[in-house]
């Protein structure tokens, strides 16, 4: 066993995706039986006052900061590699994010991109997370949101991205 893990990297190849699988179903029917979504939350509080989706999104990011907390005493080792931890002065991006952006234009990134998913998700009346429940629900209108998401993702990654570094790199940041 590698010092630091509390369980083997040849089991955790095998549990990993197991585990992802069964909490992805556990999450996605939690979701689905709640009509979670993180917008509608949002908007139901400023426009009604009504707190019970946004009550839903506030258990989410309570639960992640908790089963962040718990991973981080099962495998310890992986936490100073976790995405967005500071190193040395640097942000710590995502695989096959851009190294040669600085951590100002990684967090101006995340702002655009923020803002994006927040704008369209609104005029779409959903967030991802909800278009991909409404999609297994049947909903078509969904599953082109999500086909939609997917292709978007692509584009930006192969064309848009590289001209954003190139302008980042071109006015420092």
């Amino acid at each position: 066993m590698v010092e630091g893990f509390l369980i083997a990297k040849e089991s955790a190849v095998l549990l990993v995706p197991i585990a992802t699988i069964i909490l992805g179903l556990i999450i996605g029917w939690l979701c689905q039986r709640s009509g979670f979504c993180s917008i509608g939350g949002i908007r139901d509080f400023i426009l009604f006052r009504q707190t019970r989706l946004l009550k839903g999104y506030i258990a989410l990011i309570i639960s992640a900061f908790v089963f962040y907390l718990i991973f981080s005493f099962i495998v310890p080792a992986a936490i100073p590699k976790f995405l967005w931890c500071m190193q040395d002065g640097q942000l710590l991006t995502a695989i096959g994010g851009a190294p040669a952006v600085s951590a100002a234009g990684v967090i101006v990134l995340m702002i655009i991109g923020g803002i994006f998913v927040g704008l369209i998700g609104t005029l779409l009346g959903g967030c991802p997370l909800r278009q991909l429940v409404m999609t297994s629900e049947g909903n078509l209108k969904s599953l082109v949101f999500v086909i939609g998401m997917l292709a978007g993702a692509v584009i930006f990654t192969a064309l848009v991205s590289p001209w954003i570094i190139e302008v980042f790199k071109a006015i420092g940041l």
